[in-house]
């Protein structure tokens, strides 16, 4: 099917009141039309996601943010000039006609522009707003490729729409406007020090959920294998005393007698590691090992949203 075709379907199935999941930079998406709550209901089922979580809803232009947030900063319009279609999604106090399954009956809603050409083609297409989470069950790992959505979620999504491996392969930046200091209430790609230096305030980060928002739990992005965040010294002490198999992984070349250990060399830089972390713990998790042990990486701004990732997926004690 031509992607055309594919498109026309796929707004369609959307319009019927089904499930699409579709490629955006970030990781793939499992939409649904944001006006029909029978349709986002699905979405709930299809993920096994609490019903009190909130949806980010994807539009197509600017314009249309007037139908779903009202009392719109004028930041808000400064930061989409700058960053949109992109992976930034803002919060805004919602219009009164938004459905509480896409706000977790909280007064606020999530918005974006997402920069993948097949994302926007649909959108475009289709008129209207699409909510869409991440197309994987609620809590695991994020989806970058069309065939992770087909393992995560099966015959439960009606049409799946190819569009290769994500860009950026890391949820959006989510940033609060609904009030007046900027917060930052996930950290995505796009950096604090970026947002600051369009519109010439600073941006602070979150110090609780509020609003609540897609991942924001404390565990999630997680691996069915357990995984462990460690300090390089202590993982390199760690792997010379265990007798169980485990995947080390790295940023710099770890050289170790130990078989039952295998290491993975990852990006140096953050844009490739971010790219590649959810692919590359995906295919570990296909895999016999006991552990999945990772190298903390650097403190630095462009390291916050892995590191925010990886902390949320990492081991809790019971």
């Amino acid at each position: 099917m031509l992607l055309a075709e594919s498109i026309n379907y796929a707004a369609k199935i959307l319009r019927a009141g089904e499930l699409v999941a579709f490629p955006t930079e970030t990781v793939y998406g499992l939409g649904a039309d944001a006006s029909q709550p029978e349709a986002l209901k699905k979405i709930f089922i299809a993920k096994q996601r609490p019903m009190d979580h909130p949806l980010i809803v994807h539009i197509s232009t600017v314009l249309q943010l007037s139908i779903w947030a009202r009392e719109i900063p004028p930041l808000a319009f400064q930061l989409a000039e700058a960053f949109w279609p992109g992976p930034l999604t803002l919060i805004l106090k919602k219009s009164l006609a938004v459905s509480d399954l896409i706000t977790g009956h909280q007064d606020t809603i999530g918005l974006r522009i997402p920069a993948h050409p097949v994302a926007l083609a649909l959108l475009k297409n289709f008129g209207g707003g699409i909510a869409a989470p991440s197309a994987n069950r609620f809590g695991r790992i994020s989806p970058t490729s069309a065939e992770a959505v087909r393992e995560e979620l099966g015959e439960a999504v009606d049409l799946i729409l190819e569009g290769g491996d994500c860009e950026v392969g890391l949820e959006s930046t989510i940033l609060d406007l609904s009030n007046d200091v900027p917060v930052i209430l996930r950290p995505g790609m796009i950096t604090a020090q970026q947002i600051a230096a369009v519109i010439k305030i600073p941006v602070l980060l979150a110090q609780k959920n509020a609003p609540r928002v897609s991942g924001s739990l404390e565990s999630h992005y997680a691996p069915q294998t357990k995984m462990i965040l460690m300090e390089r010294e202590e993982l390199i002490s760690y792997v010379e005393k265990i007798n169980f198999p485990v995947a080390v992984l790295v940023r710099k070349p770890l050289s170790t007698k130990n078989k039952s250990v295998q290491v993975i060399l990852m990006p140096e830089d953050a844009k490739n590691y971010a790219h590649d972390l959810y692919r590359i713990l995906r295919e570990l998790d296909h895999r016999s090992f006991n552990e999945l042990l990772v190298e903390r990486v650097p403190l630095t701004s462009d390291w916050i949203a892995i590191t925010d990732r990886l902390k949320r997926a990492n081991f809790k004690v019971p």
